[in-house]
């Protein structure tokens, strides 16, 4: 089970009770909100683990790219 052991009655009121709080007009606002936070999240922890290497190899590869357009 992905959630534990919440369930799905568990997860049903959550979302009831997160319907009541902020209304039907705001929830998908706050799931988008919540959707780059996480990403955001995912690619910043990708960034510690695979190190600094990826990141001077991209700048690297962006200076090169430049310089042969020029």
């Amino acid at each position: 089970m992905p959630f534990g052991s919440i369930g799905i009655p568990g997860l049903i009121l959550i979302l009831i009770i997160a319907l009541i709080i902020f209304g039907p007009a705001k929830l998908p606002e706050l799931g988008r909100a919540f959707g780059r936070t996480l990403s955001e999240f995912k690619s910043s922890t990708r960034g510690l683990v695979g190190g600094d290497e990826d990141e001077e190899a991209k700048k690297d590869k962006a200076a090169q790219t430049a310089v042969t357009k020029s």
